[in-house]
């Protein structure tokens, strides 16, 4: 099995981590940590440092789970929703995990939503964890 978590350093972090955990070794999976920015080749280099920080910490935690671990850091000029869905597909996932930001409906309308366009597109099943 292949998972993919969707993850950005937040107060859901942890509980995105321990689901990732659960999930791959109830099911033997191999999780890949993916974490997109949307500015392409005009990215700051303090941005990407800082993803690449993030995306190490939570590859050592599920390493250190005896999980077998891959990061991707996706800097492809798509939005984190389509990059994604996009990384899932390629990978053959079978699940898709992400958190999910309580927003008002206005919010989510005028701002787009990362989760939701993973929810409404994904090939696979999607797992959404709530803050």
């Amino acid at each position: 099995m292949k998972i993919v978590v969707a993850y950005k350093e937040t107060k859901m972090s942890k509980a995105i981590l321990d689901i990732a955990k659960q999930h791959a070794t109830a099911f033997d999976a191999t999780v890949y940590i993916v974490s997109s920015l949307e500015g392409g080749t005009g990215q700051k280099i303090e941005e990407i440092d800082a993803a690449k920080g993030e995306l190490r910490y939570a590859e050592e935690v599920l390493k250190k789970a005896g999980i077998a671990t891959e990061t991707e850091l996706l800097i492809r000029g798509l939005s984190p929703g389509e990059d994604i869905v996009e990384f899932a597909q390629d990978k053959g996932a079978d699940e898709i995990i992400v958190g999910v930001k309580m927003k008002s409906k206005v919010g989510k309308f005028i701002l787009g939503s990362t989760a939701q366009h993973v929810i409404l597109n994904a090939h696979c099943p999607v797992v959404s964890i709530r803050s």
